[in-house]
């Protein structure tokens, strides 16, 4: 019953245009920053660690690496200050928090590349092959 509330409270505070990315991929985070009376948007770009949470709660951990050092940030999903999340190369990754990427440098920290099937090429081979040798049936009156 509480938690149907509390859902209720949260759902106008909700962004409607999350963006879909994953743990593993690279994003580049646009921010607001506010200084002063002037606003101007700053952009993080790293790897996505981690999710963590649901509704308005839920946030996601960036890591990249600035003058050899590693620098971490943990965005909530839903803020205002957040102007758009833009992936740039999808990862592969078998875990859902790659925290074991802090302890790695140079080469080692680079992830493989996601790949994208296509409808034909997620057809087997098989299936490809009769469909091309099939006959067209052309009806003869």
């Amino acid at each position: 019953m509480t938690n149907q509330i509390i859902e209720a409270i949260e759902k106008p505070h909700l962004k409607s245009d999350v963006p879909q990315f994953e743990v593993g991929d690279t994003v580049d985070v646009h921010t607001r920053i506010i200084e002063g009376d002037k606003e101007r948007i700053q952009v993080f770009s790293g790897t996505v660690l981690m999710r963590k949470g649901h509704g308005i709660n839920e946030t996601f951990t960036v890591r990249r690496i600035v003058n050899n050092e590693g620098v971490e940030r943990i965005f909530p999903v839903h803020s205002p200050f957040i102007a758009k999340v833009v992936v740039r190369r999808g990862g592969r990754t078998r875990r859902a928090k790659l925290f074991y990427l802090r302890d790695r440098v140079g080469k080692a920290v680079r992830l493989g590349e996601k790949r994208k099937e296509k409808r034909d090429e997620a057809q087997p081979a098989a299936q490809r092959v009769s469909n091309a040798t099939a006959p067209e049936l052309v009806a003869t009156t």
